[in-house]
C-alpha cells in the first residue's frame, strides 16, 4: 500500500491478474470454432437481410410519391432481389461446394454494398431494376446458401441449434427497419440508401476472415474439442449422392414446400407498410411492425430449431407452416381488434421455425458434402415463389383496391404446404440412406 505496507502483494496481484486472464484466453480457445462462424454467420444475415429483404417496404411509399411508379413497379424490385434464391442460387450452391464460403461471402458483400448505393442515385425505373438485379447477384454471395453452408459443415448433431442460432440473425434483423424509416425522413431516401451501402463494406467485410471451410481442412478449434466435448464430429459416416437425393420425392415435397413459404412471405414483408397504411395505421407504427416480423421469429428460430434436434422434423415442420397459416388468416382481418397482434406473434414464430428447419432436414436427410448444391436449388423453388408474391399482390391491390383476396389465397397455399411436408417419407437413418 502507500504507506509500504504488505510488501510483494503488487507481485501477487498482478501474478493473478496474469493467470485470470490466461484462463480467460484458454476458454476462448477452447470453444468450438464452428460457433464463431455462426456467430458471423448471424451479422452477416442481420445487416443484408434487415437492408434488402425487410427494411424494403419502408422505401415503397417515398419512391412512388417521388416517380409516380405504380405499387406493382416498384414491388417488382423486390421480385429481382429474390433472384439470388432463384437463377443464381443452384448455381451458388455448386460453387459454395467448389470453392467455399468464404470468397463467395466476400465477393456478395462488395457487390450487395454497391447496389443499395445504386439505388440512391436512381433517375429512372430500368435503371431502379438495375441496382436490384445487382443487389440480387451479391446476395447470392452472402444470404441463405452460403452462410448455412458454412455453418451446416462444422455440425452434425447440434445442426438443429446452431442453424437456429444462426438464422436468428434474419430475425434480429428487423431492428434496423425502424432504423431506416428514421434515416429516410430525417436524410431522405437517397441519402440513406449511400450510408447503409457503405455501412455494408465496413461492417461485413471484416467477417468474411473469420469463415473457414471445414474442420478437417484446418481447424482452429484445439483437437480435444471433437465430438465428445465439443459435440461435433468432423467426419460423416453417410452421405447421399447428388444424383440420387434430387430423384427423391420427398426432396421434390420440401421444395414445393419452401415455394409456397416463401409466395406469402415476400408479399408480407414487401407490402405490409402500404397495407397497414391503407387500413389508417401511421407510417412510425408500421414500420415498427414491420420490425416485429423478423424480431418476434427469433422466438420460433430456437424453439423450432431445439424441437428439431428432438423430434421428427417433418412434424415440426407442419406445426410451424400450421401457425403460419394461422397468422395469414388474421393478417386478413387487421380491422378486427386484437388481429394484428395474433398474426404478428404466429406469422412469425411460424416462418421463422421453417427458416432453421428447412436447412436441418436437409442436412439431416441427405449429408453435407452436396448441402450446398441442394440448398441451392430449394431457393431455386423459393425464388419463384418470392417472385410472384411481391408482384401478384402488388398487381391485386392495383386492380381491386384491397389486399383482401390475396392474403385469403396464400391462407389456402400454406395449407397446401402443409399437406406436401406430412407426405416426407420417415427417415430410416442419420442421414438417410437412398434407396
Amino acid at each position: 500500500d502507500r504507506k509500504g505496507r504488505y510488501p510483494g502483494c503488487e507481485d501477487h496481484l498482478r501474478a493473478l491478474y496474469d493467470l485470470e486472464n490466461t484462463s480467460m484466453i484458454q476458454r476462448i480457445k477452447a470453444i468450438y470454432y464452428g460457433w464463431w462462424i455462426v456467430l458471423a454467420c448471424f451479422v452477416v444475415a442481420f445487416y443484408v437481410a434487415g437492408i434488402i429483404f425487410y427494411g424494403f417496404t419502408a422505401f415503397i411509399e417515398p419512391l412512388v410519391e417521388e416517380f409516380g411508379w405504380s405499387y406493382a413497379q416498384v414491388s417488382f424490385a423486390a421480385s429481382l432481389r429474390g433472384l439470388e434464391m432463384g437463377i443464381l442460387a443452384p448455381l451458388v450452391g455448386f460453387m459454395v461446394d467448389r470453392f467455399g464460403s468464404r470468397r463467395l461471402l466476400a465477393f456478395g458483400v462488395i457487390v450487395v454494398g454497391c447496389g443499395i448505393m445504386m439505388i440512391g442515385l436512381t433517375r429512372s425505373l430500368p435503371m431502379f431494376y438495375g441496382a436490384f438485379l445487382l443487389i440480387a447477384l451479391g446476395a447470392g454471395g452472402c444470404t441463405s446458401v452460403v452462410t448455412m453452408t458454412a455453418v451446416a459443415n462444422w455440425f452434425d448433431k447440434n445442426v438443429g441449434k446452431a442453424m437456429g442460432v444462426m438464422a436468428s440473425g434474419f430475425g434480429a434483423s428487423g431492428l434496423i427497419v425502424p432504423l431506416i424509416v428514421w434515416l429516410i425522413g430525417t436524410y431522405g431516401w437517397r441519402k440513406t440508401s449511400i450510408i447503409l451501402g457503405l455501412g455494408t463494406w465496413i461492417i461485413l467485410l471484416p467477417l468474411t476472415w473469420v469463415i473457414r471451410s471445414r474442420p478437417e481442412t484446418g481447424s482452429p478449434a484445439p483437437e480435444s474439442t471433437g465430438p465428445q466435448t465439443a459435440g461435433e464430429s468432423a467426419e460423416f459416416a453417410v452421405e447421399i449422392q447428388f444424383k440420387h437425393a434430387v430423384r427423391d420425392k420427398s426432396f421434390v415435397f420440401i421444395n414445393l414446400c419452401e415455394f409456397f413459404r416463401m409466395l406469402s412471405l415476400a408479399a408480407v414483408v414487401t407490402h405490409i407498410m402500404p397495407y397497414l397504411g391503407q387500413n389508417g395505421i401511421s407510417r412510425t407504427t408500421a414500420g415498427m411492425l414491420a420490425a416485429g416480423i423478423p424480431l418476434v421469429s427469433i422466438i420460433g428460430r430456437f424453439a423450432f430449431g431445439w424441437f428439431g434436434d428432438r423430434m421428427e422434423k417433418r412434424y415440426v415442420m407442419a406445426i410451424a407452416y400450421c401457425a403460419m397459416a394461422l397468422g395469414m388468416f388474421c393478417f386478413s382481418f387487421v380491422h378486427v381488434r386484437g388481429s394484428l397482434y395474433l398474426f404478428l406473434f404466429f406469422f412469425s414464430v411460424g416462418f421463422g421455425g421453417i427458416a432453421v428447419l428447412r436447412g436441418a432436414i436437409l442436412r439431416e436427410y441427405y449429408g453435407r458434402f452436396s448441402f450446398g448444391k441442394l440448398m441451392g436449388i430449394m431457393m431455386g423453388f423459393a425464388a419463384v415463389g418470392g417472385i410472384i408474391g411481391p408482384t401478384l399482390a402488388g398487381w391485386v391491390f392495383d386492380t381491386f383496391g384491397t389486399y383482401f383476396y390475396i392474403w385469403l389465397i396464400f391462407c389456402g397455399t400454406i395449407g397446401m404446404a402443409i399437406v406436401l411436408i406430412l407426405q416426407v417419407e420417415t427417415r430410416s437413418g442419420s442421414p438417410r440412406s437412398a434407396k
